[in-house]
């Protein structure tokens, strides 16, 4: 409960798992069928890119303040950083947009969407926030039972972020566990489980488990922009797909490498995709 992510809003791995969490909603939203997004550690929705917490780390500026006047940007991109300009209307990046309110910008009239936070200020500020919005529910909760609290959902189609702080050792383990209730009890879940590339040792780990978890579909995604065994703390991020929604793949082969060379931080940035478990 000490994380605080207005520290590091905006930063590398914002990048990636908005992006992609953005696309992942446009996509699923081909359909007319109401849609439930599911948020399980969601943070606030607007963070202040030059307040004291932003301002005393500065990683936004490695991270959107990379993207924001550029004009060759691919389509996915593109996308996003439009959606963080929405917030800006005066052409100075100052707001970024949490995942809250990146998809509530984009909630269709039958849509819907549930938010679990911990952090008792941080899950008051959202409850404020979205006071008016009947669509949007704030829950104060350990955002690991989101799965046995929500899950299934009237909406028969779900789109669940898990993005925990990874501040307790075992939190990949805790993360795979919640992924895997989630598919008990709606196979056809889409989940975005983002997690930090730090520890080696673990990641290792991980990746045997997940891939061995029996679950439908696994894509992953990550995004280097320091070598991966550099001692500097948050060397990249990455993004384990359950269910993604087609043709995201495709498209993401398309803007991984530029976005890698753009962000990249010592050298040359690197990124991964790959199937672990049932590639299409």
């Amino acid at each position: 409960m000490n994380y605080r992510h207005s520290f590091h809003a905006g930063n590398h791995a914002d990048v990636l798992k908005h992006a992609i969490l953005l696309r992942m909603v446009r996509l699923m939203q081909r359909k007319d069928a109401p849609l439930c997004y599911l948020d399980s550690h969601a943070g606030t929705a607007l963070y202040d890119l030059q307040g004291e917490d932003a301002s005393r780390t500065g990683e936004y500026l490695d991270g959107i303040g990379r993207l924001w006047t550029r004009d060759d940007l691919p389509e996915l991109l593109v996308d996003y950083r439009d959606a963080v300009a929405r917030h800006n209307p005066g052409g100075e990046l100052r707001l970024y947009p949490g995942s809250p309110q990146l998809v509530a910008d984009v909630l269709r009239e039958q849509d819907r969407m549930i938010l679990s936070e911990l952090h008792p200020d941080d899950a008051l500020t959202l409850k404020n926030h979205f006071a008016d919005e009947p669509g949007i529910a704030v829950h104060q909760r350990d955002g690991y039972q989101l799965p046995k609290a929500f899950l299934p959902v009237a909406e028969k189609r779900a789109l669940w972020l898990l993005d925990p702080p990874f501040e307790k050792p075992d939190d990949l383990q805790r993360c795979l566990a919640a992924v895997q209730v989630g598919i008990q009890r709606m196979r056809q879940t889409v989940i975005a489980l983002w997690y930090p590339i730090k520890d080696q040792r673990l990641l290792r780990e991980f990746y045997q488990r997940i891939g061995a978890a029996g679950l439908p579909k696994v894509l992953r995604v990550e995004l280097n922009v320091r070598p991966a065994d550099t001692s500097l703390g948050l060397n990249g991020s990455g993004l384990m797909l359950i269910n993604p929604p087609w043709p995201l793949w495709e498209e993401l082969e398309q803007s991984l490498p530029w976005l890698a060379a753009q962000l990249a931080q010592s050298g040359s940035g690197g990124w991964r995709m790959d199937w672990l478990a049932g590639e299409p």
